[in-house]
C-alpha cells in the first residue's frame, strides 16, 4: 500500500501495491499496521455500500458530531466518482477548505478521512458503487450534514447534479 499526503493534516489517498505476474495481480487493501505506522487510526467496526443508478448523483455532505466522529477510508468498487472531504477541524490551518479527487475501480484507489471531515461525493458514471470502511458504528442522534452547494465552501462539482436525497437537500448551511 502506498500513501500520499494531501494538502490536509491526516487525509491520504492510498494506492494498492500490485504484485502482478501472468495470472493478474495481488495486492494488500488493508494494513492495520502501515496504518498505525502513520499515526492513523487502523479501527474498523463497520462496512458500507452506496450503490447509485444514475451519473450525476451526489450523496453529501456527511459526518458524525462528537462522541461518534468517525474517520473513513473510501473505495469506487465500481464506476467513478469525484470525492469530497470538508475539513471542519476549528483549530486546524485547513479549516473550512475542501478537497476533491477522483476515485475510480479502475484506478483502485482509495481515501482516508480522519475525524473532523464531512464527505460526499458525485457519480461520474451510472451504476456507480462506493465502499466504505468507518471506524464507528452508525450512530442517528449524531448524524449531521452541511449542504453540497454551501456558498461557505464552493465546492466545484464536475457535473450538474442530477439526483440529490431529500435529506441532503434539507441540510442547512454551515455555521462555525
Amino acid at each position: 500500500m502506498i500513501f500520499s499526503k494531501t494538502k490536509f493534516d491526516g487525509v491520504f489517498v492510498i494506492e494498492l501495491e500490485r504484485l502482478k505476474d501472468e495470472r493478474g495481480f495481488f495486492a494488500r487493501s488493508f494494513d492495520a499496521k502501515k496504518f498505525e505506522d502513520l499515526g492513523l487510526s487502523p479501527k474498523i467496526v463497520q462496512c458500507n455500500i452506496s450503490f447509485n443508478e444514475k451519473r450525476g448523483t451526489i450523496r453529501g455532505m456527511h459526518y458524525q458530531a462528537k462522541p461518534f466522529e468517525e474517520d473513513k477510508t473510501i473505495r469506487c468498487t465500481k464506476g467513478s466518482i469525484f470525492d469530497v472531504v470538508i475539513d471542519l477541524r476549528e483549530q486546524s490551518k485547513t479549516f473550512k477548505k475542501w478537497l476533491g479527487i477522483n476515485l475510480s475501480a479502475a484506478e483502485q484507489k482509495m481515501i482516508y478521512i480522519p475525524k473532523g471531515f464531512a464527505h460526499g461525493f458525485q457519480t461520474l458514471e451510472d451504476n456507480t458503487e462506493v465502499f466504505y470502511q468507518m471506524s464507528e458504528f452508525f450512530t442517528p442522534e449524531c448524524s449531521r450534514g452541511i449542504r453540497w452547494d454551501d456558498a461557505t465552501f464552493q465546492i466545484k462539482w464536475p457535473l450538474k447534479s442530477t439526483m440529490i436525497s431529500e435529506k441532503d437537500r434539507a441540510y442547512k448551511s454551515f455555521t462555525a
